[in-house]
């Protein structure tokens, strides 16, 4: 709805004008002002997209009210009416940005015309703006799928380099600062917290939320220098169990790993949350992983940091024969330094929990492990442990076996089809019904390459084809293939082929015009 004020100190001249616009323009909804002060008041209430202002008037000019309309309300239109055609009247008006003007007494025919010119200048702003603001709703949902996507990628696979560096630079967060991850454990049926906790953690400060796996939520939360590390943990935990209105938080439970400069270590400190929920039975729902029990005999030291990590990733990989390995190399090494049995089989039981929730994670189901009795000796400790193990093989095995031969195949002509849209692993995920990590984890194996490299290798042997048309801009170009940012693209498109998008159509171009 198009609002138009009409101001003047006659009253004929309001009606008339009024008559005659609402004839030309049925759409329009037309209010009138007897003087400058009135236009001032009635600016505010309807906030106009058009005025026409009568110059001279008692009290205040129209140049003067046009002046103070135009500090609160800068989008609004104004044409000028005066009965004297002056020219420091006009001066004074175009200073203003008053858009055209109409001499009293005017024809109607050029009063349709005048109005009619502006009214199109209000309908492409107009125009113009809601593809603004549904460009920015779309990159704004761009970014939610870059923030989803860069937590796992940094937590659960091993991406080229260019790729993590463009999202950071999309997700504006410099990535030199300092950052440890928090895991949200929820409980069944509480999936719904999701959306909250995510606006919670933005309330907090700086952090990329990650998808929802199974019931855990992993958070990469960057540190706020003006507060301690635990501090600032404390302080978030505490808020997002706060959300917990339905009193499910004696199923909440939050790890809390240490902090790392480096993106290349964050996984680590996804590891070390993931091991602090190991036991969630305690009072308080939170633990950091420098209080976690498995510390009270092993050093934390980088030679255990390397093992743990190289746990997790056997365990993704699926390589059952070094999980063996080193799940009775650990047992070898409490008996030879004289620990207890019982502690042994403690330790033994954590590592097989951690290799459940990760397994649960990639969306393998597996069954609750522990152990059906005390252990009299370490030889019964290791049998009953490659019983565990066994089991748990034949959960992964089985649950790969069902997944059909074609998936890999359904996903790349997804991807081939739909590059120009937003893609993330988790929309993926939900198209071919597997976990975000196990598409990961599929595309390396089979295709040898990321599923963000097929991504954007479909989307710039398209931009490369769409080049050859020079009747098509760098801009249209970007958003037909996918992008939402012209210099991001040409970034990706420089990364990829080496040359810019110019410089790649400048020399097509050279070698149709050789041909020819």
């Amino acid at each position: 709805m198009v609002k138009l004020l009409i101001v003047d100190d006659e009253p004929t001249e309001l009606e008339g004008m009024q008559a005659i616009l609402q004839k030309a323009f049925p759409e329009l909804t037309i209010y009138q002002g007897k003087n400058g002060k009135m236009a001032i008041e009635l600016a505010d209430t309807i906030q106009p997209d058009l005025i026409l202002m009568d110059i001279m008037m008692p009290g205040m000019t129209g140049l003067e009210a046009i002046e103070k309309i135009q500090a609160g309300h800068p989008t609004t239109k104004f044409v000028m009416v005066t009965a004297f055609d002056m020219f420091d009247y006009a001066r004074q008006a175009i200073k203003l940005g008053v858009k055209d003007y109409l001499l009293k007494p005017s024809k109607a025919s050029e009063i349709v015309s005048t109005v009619g010119r502006v009214l199109e200048v209000c309908r492409q702003e107009r125009e113009a703006k809601v593809i603004s603001q549904m460009q920015q709703e779309k990159w704004q949902k761009t970014l939610a799928l870059a923030e989803t996507d860069i937590v796992t990628q940094l937590l659960f696979d091993h991406v080229h380099e260019v790729h993590i560096d463009m999202l950071v630079e999309m997700l504006a967060i410099r990535s030199t600062y300092e950052k440890f991850v928090v895991v949200v454990l929820l409980p069944e049926g509480a999936e719904h917290y999701y959306v909250p906790i995510k606006e919670k953690v933005r309330e907090m400060g700086d952090a990329w939320v990650g998808a929802l796996y199974g019931q855990q939520l992993p958070i990469i939360v960057f540190r706020d220098q003006k507060k301690s590390f635990r501090l600032q943990a404390i302080t978030l935990v505490k808020a997002i169990l706060s959300l917990d209105k339905e009193k499910m938080s004696v199923d909440w439970f939050i790890g809390i790993g240490q902090v790392y400069e480096s993106l290349d270590e964050i996984r680590q400190s996804y590891q070390e949350a993931l091991i602090a929920t190991a036991d969630t039975t305690s009072v308080v729902k939170s633990r950091f992983y420098s209080d976690a029990p498995t510390l009270s005999v092993e050093t934390d030291n980088q030679v255990i940091k390397q093992q743990q990590q190289d746990y997790f990733d056997q365990i993704r990989l699926g390589d059952w024969g070094a999980i063996r390995s080193g799940v009775l190399d650990l047992i070898q090494q409490h008996e030879n330094a004289g620990n207890s049995l019982v502690y042994t089989q403690q330790r033994v039981l954590e590592l097989l929990w951690i290799a459940n929730r990760v397994m649960d994670e990639m969306g393998v189901e597996a069954d609750t492990t522990f152990f059906s009795f005390q252990a009299q000796d370490y030889r019964q400790l290791r049998t009953e442990t490659l019983l565990l193990l066994e089991r748990m093989n034949t959960n992964y095995k089985t649950h790969y076996d069902r997944v059909e031969a074609d998936k890999i195949h359904q996903i790349k002509q997804y991807i081939s089809e739909h590059s120009h849209k937003d893609i993330s692993l988790d929309i993926l995920a939900k198209k071919v019904n597997l976990s975000p990590i196990y598409i990961s984890k599929m595309f390396k194996e089979k295709l040898g390459i990321n599923y963000i490299d097929f991504l954007t290798e479909c989307r710039i042997e398209k931009a490369k084809k769409l080049l050859n048309d020079p009747e098509r801009s760098l801009k249209e170009i970007t958003f037909e293939v996918g992008y939402h940012e012209p210099n991001y693209f040409s970034k990706v498109f420089k990364k990829i082929c080496g040359v810019s998008p110019k410089e790649y159509r400048k020399t097509l171009m050279s070698k149709q015009a050789e041909v020819k």
